[in-house]
Formats: C-alpha cells, structure tokens, sequence
C-alpha cells in the first residue's frame, strides 16, 4: 500500500522502484529533450517580455518538481506559447512599463497560478480539464496563434513595432515593413525554412537547437551585428536569485482573475496533452494529481524566478519518439540544461533574435488545427460558429479578454444544450419490452388517456419553464382528452428550489384541467438537497410508482375502490 507521502508525491516511489534498464534509454531521451527545450525556453522568454536566463529557469525547474508530483511517464513540462502571452498581457496592463516590477509581477503571477493549481488539486477539481469544449479551445488557440505570428515576423525582418492588440499590431506592421533589414530577413527566413524542412523531414531531430547554433555560427563568421541583426546578448550563468516578490493589495487583487484564467487555460493544455501519449502508451493519468503536479511546477519556477509553465506537446513529443520510459528522463533533461546554465552560457550572447523568432513561428503554426476546423464544418455548424468566435474574440478584444469569452461559450453551450434538452412521449411497441418514444419506434401504442413523457435532462432553473411548456404542447398534441401525466423521471439527475416550485405549479394547473401529475422510476437522491419539513409544507404530493409498468395498471385500474397512490420520498439517500 502507498504511504500517504507517495500518494501526494508518486515520483518518489515510482524512483524506488526505477529498473535500471531503463536509464539508457531515458539518458538518450533526456538529452534529445534538454537540446529542443532549452532553446524553446529562451525563445518563449521573448513572447513572456522576460530576458532570456528567465526563460531557462522556467525550461529546468519545473522538471524536477514535475518528476516527483506528476502522474505521467512522459509528460515535460516547461514554457508554453500560449501560457507566456497570457502571462504577458497580465503583467503589461498593471505593470505601467517598469521592467523592474514586470518581473516582480510576473514571479507573483507564476507563485499565485501554483497556488491555484494546488488548491484545485487538494480539492479534487480535475473535472475542469473538460470545462473548455474541444471547437472553443481549438478557437482559442487559433487567435492565440495569430497574436503571436504578428509579434514575432517584425523580429524575424529586422525591425520592431508598437501597439496593444492584434489589428493595431497589424497596421503598424504594415506601415513600418519598409524597414527591414535585408540581412536579418535572409537569415531569419533560412532559419526558419530550415526548421520547417527539419520538421517536416528529420522530426527526431533537435531542430531548435540546430536552428540556434546554425544562427550562432552564421552571426559570428559573418559579422551580423554590424549588418541590423539583433542579438540576445550576455545571459548570466549560475543559479538564479532567490526573491519574494511584494505586492500591493491592488496589484495581488488584480492578479487572482489572471491567476485562476491562466490555470484554466494551461491546465487544459496540459492535461490533454498528458492524456494523449498516456493513452498512445496505454495507461491512466489522474486528472486531480495532474493538478498537482502543475501546481508544483509552477511554484518551482517562481521560486526560481521564471514565468507560468505547462504540459509541454513538442518536448513530450520528442520524449516519446527517443524512447523515454519515465520521468528520470525529464530529471536528465533538467540537470543537462542546468549544466549548460552554469557553464556554457557564453555562446548564447550572438545568438540572433530573428533565430529566436523562426523557433516561435514555427510553434505558432503547430497551434492552427485545419483538420478540427474541417470536421468542425461537416459535423456541427454551430459548434464551428463557438469555434471561429473565440478566434474572433481573442482578435478584437485581446488575449485576457479571450479567456473569459471562451469561459463564457463553454458557459453558453452548456446552457444551450441544457436548457432545451430531447424529450420524448412514450409508447409501448408489440413484441418489445418497456416503453419507447413512439416518433423513433414505429408502430408504438398509448395508452388512451395517460400521457408518457420523458424530459432527457436534470430539471433546473434554466429549463423548468422548458418542461412546463413542453408537457402543456403534448397535452395538446394527445389524440385523446388527457386524464393522467406520467412523467419518466428516469434521467432525471438533479432538480433544484426552482424546478420544484414550478412543478408544483404545474401539478396545480393540471389538477385544475382534471389532470393528475405522477412519476416514475424516481431517485432517492433528488430530495438529498431539501430538508424533508420543507417538501411537505410545500405539498409536492403526486402519484410515485417504481416502474412505468406499476404506473400504467395503476391508471387502468384508477377507478376501482381499492386504487392506491403512492406519494413522493422525503427522506434524503443513507
């Protein structure tokens, strides 16, 4: 049996019981990781406005913290393109363009994500991987992509631009495009059409670190730097500074809605990617200790002084192809790169900003999903609507304002869906047992007289009036004068204060028509949330039965002197 330090950390013990056998190949993986993440890092540093040494804090950290609280084998974590431009546009519209407290901000906002994640995690809320519908994460991406490609083909041409917002970037882009610098754009191009041959023809190959040692190289037997090509310059070596950041009250208020959107966006993202090569590997990873394992991750870049980190696609996908068998290779990968840090920086210093901007484009590009847009349109006109809203909205309104549009379409279809559920009348088919809806079965019989109606959701706030109309529209549609309606409660999974109250309207109104209102197949769970005195001093009294059978003899037998009704539960569920 686990101990309950192993079931918080499962790294630990899945450390005691490593197979040496498997160092080989995880060495080989996490060698062939560090080389793609350790240049991702420093690129995605760039999009987070943070220098790059940040960006290698937040490439090694979070692979030690991942390695003994995460559920997956072969998850990598570290910086993510969209988690970095949410982070960003955060930190920029409090920070007032002081650096200095842009990276204080920015440790703050990292620690309060780990926060949020732990305490998530502590409260087993790993459903929320599901809360973001596949078409509006698919959306959201898509603008997140596009932000991102028009902030990053300025750098790779040699020039820069200002302005918040897509289309003012946009505009300004094409005023300023005159300015670029011939050598910039041919080494950024080459750059970046190498990258894309590499990707596309040579994918186990390291094509980031080969796109930044070529640009190194190309820099420094060239001269590049006198020629209008930017360069990253000296990046500190050694461990970083240990720091708490300090905050205003105003400034901690104004990061809890950035705090909680970024841990739903980067959970998301994570957790799917998590999922995915777990499922190609054939095991389970669970979703709550997942939220945990990011929760650490995260705080291990704050501390260390990065930025927000995630589950990492393209470092997964590289883990996965060089034939990683467990996290010790993300333990590799983090300690190559911590030797790099303390020992090989210097390099690094001639390393061209347009090398930086190809490695991010590229990243970009694996964000746009063509073949979902596609499906998307086959498949659901409305779900592609959500879909190309929430790139719409990322677009016009910002990237921060794009997280809480998608949270609110993921809110809109639930509502959508919930609020006018199926629904069916029943009715009973020859040589069949039970009772079917009599549009998909035909030749079905009712009973004269009795109206079977099925409402294919729990009842609500949102959808009470719904079914209140939907059973008057059956009523009315009866080919016979309605005596009884027999409601199928059997998806029915929750009913909330105002359902009831409107279902005893509704039993009011009908029992006025000469029409009784019963039920069957009922669950005991429904009254768990009301107080069993309430129930009665409302007088929700109706006919109960336990299967749609005893009901119909019971209406068959309604009018013989020894016809009984039963009533409805009051007891909440042992």
């Amino acid at each position: 049996m686990l101990s309950k330090l192993d079931r918080v950390a499962p790294g630990l013990a899945a450390l005691r019981a490593y197979e040496k056998s498997n160092l080989r190949f995880d060495i080989v993986a996490g060698l062939s990781v560090a080389a793609v993440a350790l240049p991702v890092g420093i690129a995605y540093s760039e999009i987070a406005r943070v220098p790059a040494v940040v960006g290698i804090y937040s490439a090694i950290f979070p692979l030690f913290a991942y390695a003994l609280f995460g559920s997956s084998r072969q998850l990598m974590t570290g910086p993510d393109a969209a988690t970095c431009i949410i982070a960003a546009a955060s930190i920029g519209a409090i920070a007032g363009g002081d650096p200095q407290r842009y990276a204080v901000l920015m440790v703050a906002l990292t620690l309060m994500t780990g926060l949020f994640y732990i305490i998530a995690g502590s409260a087993r809320l790993g459903f929320i991987a599901n809360f973001l519908s596949q078409p509006i994460l698919v959306g959201y991406l898509h603008g997140i992509a596009l932000v991102i490609l028009i902030g990053q083909l300025p750098v790779l041409m040699g020039f820069s631009i200002q302005g918040e917002g897509f289309f003012p970037q946009v505009g300004a882009f094409v005023e300023r495009i005159g300015l670029t610098q011939p050598a910039a754009l041919a080494l950024g191009g080459s750059l970046l059409l190498l990258l894309l041959v590499m990707r596309r023809l040579l994918p186990r190959l390291p094509g980031p670190l080969i796109v930044a040692v070529f640009g190194i190289i190309a820099v420094m037997v060239l001269g590049l730097a006198d020629h209008g090509v930017a360069v990253l310059g000296a990046v500190p070596a050694g461990f970083p500074p240990f720091q708490v950041p300090t905050l205003s009250f105003t400034e901690f208020r104004s990061l809890i809605p950035d705090a909680a959107g970024l841990t739903l966006i980067s959970f998301t993202s994570g957790v799917l990617t998590s999922k995915s090569f777990a499922q190609r590997a054939g095991y389970d990873i669970d979703a709550n200790q997942e939220l945990i394992g990011f929760g650490a991750c995260n705080l291990a870049s704050g501390l260390a002084q990065g930025f927000p980190v995630t589950g990492a696609d393209s470092r997964t996908a590289v883990n996965n192809a060089t034939g990683g068998r467990s996290q010790v290779a993300g333990i590799v990968a983090a300690v190559a790169m911590l030797a790099f840090l303390l020992f090989f920086t210097g390099p690094l210093a001639q390393l061209p900003k347009t090398a930086l901007a190809a490695i991010i484009i590229v990243s970009a590009f694996g964000f746009f999903d063509y073949a979902a847009l596609r499906t998307l349109r086959s498949a659901s006109g409305r779900e592609l609507l959500f879909s190309l809203a929430t790139t719409a909205g990322v677009l016009f309104f910002g990237v921060l304002p794009g997280v809480l549009m998608a949270v609110i379409l993921s809110l809109l279809w639930l509502l959508s869906v919930g609020s006018r559920p199926h629904d069916a009348v029943l009715g009973h088919v020859p040589g069949k047992e039970g009772f079917h809806d009599i549009k998909d079965a035909p030749g079905a019989t009712t009973t004269p007289g009795l109206l079977i109606y099925r409402f294919d959701s729990g009842v609500v706030f949102f959808n009470c009036d719904h079914f209140k109309e939907r059973v008057r529209q059956k009523i009315r549609e009866a080919a016979a004068p309605v005596e009884w309606v027999l409601v199928d409660a059997s998806p029915i999974n929750v009913v909330d204060y105002t359902a009831l109250e409107k279902l005893h309207d509704l039993r009011k109104e009908l029992a006025a028509q000469g029409i009784v209102l019963a039920y069957a197949r009922v669950k005991g769970n429904l009254a768990y949330f009301f107080r069993p005195a309430w129930v009665k001093e409302l007088h929700i009294v109706a006919p109960m039965f336990p299967t749609i059978e005893s009901a119909v003899q019971a209406f068959e037998q309604r009018n013989t002197p020894d016809a009984r009704l039963g009533t409805i539960p009051t007891k909440r569920p042992a």
